[in-house]
């Protein structure tokens, strides 16, 4: 099943969005300078990528490798700048990404059915995002074209983590920060 259709904005920094009426009155030559195809992010859902294009999709923030406490009460999730023991804090990668439940048997691999109902994926994740029929920020590597400008536009958590290695439970909560819910 096709999402609904819906509206793209202009993905540049400083970009404005595009009305529908704005890209019906486009001249012949903003028509024809536009790309033939669509990426693949705005013409497929998320049951209907490829496992390259799924991959691709990550935007390599790793604000979901942080860990985060969930009260038990209220449902309620608090952010730390705790990493999972697996992340490289300078890359943003995970350091054993294909044998990782084996070392973190906790991790939970993202599926489409995980992105629709998981209500702890950051503001900014890209499969958050398309499954809400959003686009992409600019700063995300498959619109800028560079693995970059996630770090450089603030959104990863590169230089913002302390590993969780040796540190007690109870010691998280002395980590709770929100910037992780900061949007782009």
């Amino acid at each position: 099943m096709r999402p609904p259709a819906r509206e793209f904005r202009d993905v540049r920094p400083g970009g404005r969005e595009t009305t529908a009426n704005e890209m019906m009155t486009m001249t012949a030559t903003d028509q024809a300078m536009r790309p033939a195809h669509e990426p693949f992010w705005r013409e497929k859902t998320l049951d209907e990528m490829s496992g390259a294009e799924w991959e691709a999709l990550c935007d390599g923030c790793a604000r979901c490798c942080l860990n985060k406490l969930e009260d038990w009460d209220t449902g309620e999730i608090a952010w730390t700048n705790v990493a999972c023991t697996l992340l490289d804090g300078e890359t943003c990668r995970c350091r054993d990404y294909e044998n990782r439940a084996a070392t973190v048997p906790d991790c939970i691999q993202l599926t489409p059915e995980e992105v629709r109902t998981l209500t702890w994926l950051p503001p900014t994740c890209a499969y958050r995002l398309v499954a809400e029929g959003r686009d992409l920020y600019w700063w995300h590597p498959l619109v800028s074209g560079s693995p970059d400008t996630v770090h450089e536009a603030g959104i990863s958590v590169r230089g913002r983590t302390v590993p969780e290695d040796g540190m007690a439970l109870e010691e998280y909560e002395y980590h709770v920060v929100d910037w992780p819910l900061e949007e782009g």
